[in-house]
């Protein structure tokens, strides 16, 4: 039986919890916020899974930080994640380290040593785009594998959804002026927390070998009220170092929810949906310029989290090498790297090139 270790008692850390504890593993869950521990115990993972769970061990984050584990999850503020994730490769050495999208802010402020860190560990790091392990994924990958696409002319990604659903399932906070969700330099905001939309959009250009984003150019609507400063609104356009070029938008606005991506092939296309039904994702596989009823998926909330767990899993027992990893550091810190160069070109008001070579670095966005 695994042990695993969690760092932040939020909506992650209990999702993650629960879905540890259907593996049998045993799971110790921490939090700085003493209140954090009794509202997880007393609400959050009742409500959700019907009842509170015993066998999960509620810990100071403190004390729980030199404790061993096979597993640590860090699912706090993405602005800590980085400090965190080097104080537990300092002080223990477990086999894998996994931690909450983004994975820091867009100041890129000690990604470099994580990688480096990591590296000469010889740890497993994941980042949580879970996204990239669904069901829905795997058959989109397959189907891009196919080769009866034809050539790949674009692909385009959202992820639009209005955060009212954010602070419905965590009612104690009274808006993003309460959480890191309001403040873009500490992760939040649309272009930080919603990037599951350039995160699949890199997945879907890996798969089909078109290279890493080099070139982004960004417009972004800044908001400023209640004390909170953010980005309500992102619009990007991508280019890889093989020439694909596409599209994404992410925003906090927008209701009914769109999470969705399309790949564009000469021949035909692949669209690919989340939540396209009640407890469903979806894809369409389509010859060019003829309509297809989509495939539904099932799936419900917690099972975007078992198969985080499951590949987690996996690469503990060697089915899964961790370079190959969708969720690795590597491709972690590249979506940062557009999430960096997202700011800087909204800053300067033109597109930047990011240059590989510059290592996960701001001086590498120009």
């Amino acid at each position: 039986m695994y042990k695993v270790k969690i760092f932040g008692a939020g909506s992650i850390g209990n999702h993650l919890a629960h879905a540890s504890r259907n593996k049998g593993w045993g799971v110790t869950l921490t939090d700085i916020d003493r209140a954090a521990l009794d509202r997880t115990r007393d609400s959050i993972y009742p409500t959700r899974y019907g009842k509170w769970d015993e066998a999960i061990v509620l810990k100071d984050s403190h004390d729980a930080l030199g404790d061993p584990a096979d597993i640590v999850v860090i699912g706090t503020p993405p602005d800590t994640h980085i400090r965190i994730a080097l104080d537990v490769m300092e002080r223990s050495l477990p086999k894998v380290l996994l931690i909450e999208k983004p994975l820091c802010g867009p100041d890129l402020k000690g990604a470099q040593q994580l990688y480096d860190t990591a590296k000469r560990r010889g740890i497993f790091v994941g980042v949580g785009y879970n996204h990239c392990l669904a069901l829905s994924t795997r058959a989109v990958d397959d189907a891009l594998a196919g080769g009866t696409l034809g050539p790949i002319q674009s692909i385009s990604a959202r992820t639009r959804e209005h955060w009212g659903g954010i602070f419905k399932a965590h009612p104690w906070l009274a808006g993003p002026q309460d959480t890191y969700l309001g403040f873009a330099s500490r992760g939040g905001g649309a272009v930080g927390e919603h990037s599951h939309a350039i995160n699949i959009w890199q997945h879907f250009a890996h798969t089909i070998g078109a290279g890493k984003v080099s070139e982004v150019s960004a417009t972004l609507e800044m908001v400023s009220e209640g004390g909170a400063h953010y980005d309500s609104l992102g619009f990007l356009t991508l280019r890889t170092t093989e020439g694909l070029l596409g599209d994404v938008v992410q925003d906090v606005v927008t209701a009914p929810t769109d999470k969705s991506a399309r790949i564009q092939g000469r021949d035909g296309y692949v669209e690919w949906h989340v939540n396209y039904a009640p407890n469903a994702d979806a894809y369409k596989v389509g010859a060019a310029g003829k309509a297809v009823e989509p495939t539904l998926v099932p799936k419900t909330r917690p099972d975007d989290f078992r198969v985080e767990v499951e590949h987690v899993d996996d690469i503990l027992s060697g089915k899964v090498k961790g370079d190959a990893s969708p969720i690795s550091l590597e491709r972690g810190l590249d979506t940062m790297m557009v999430i960096a160069a997202a700011f800087k070109s909204n800053e300067l008001g033109r597109r930047v090139r990011i240059d590989a070579s510059g290592g996960y670095t701001p001086e590498a966005i120009r």
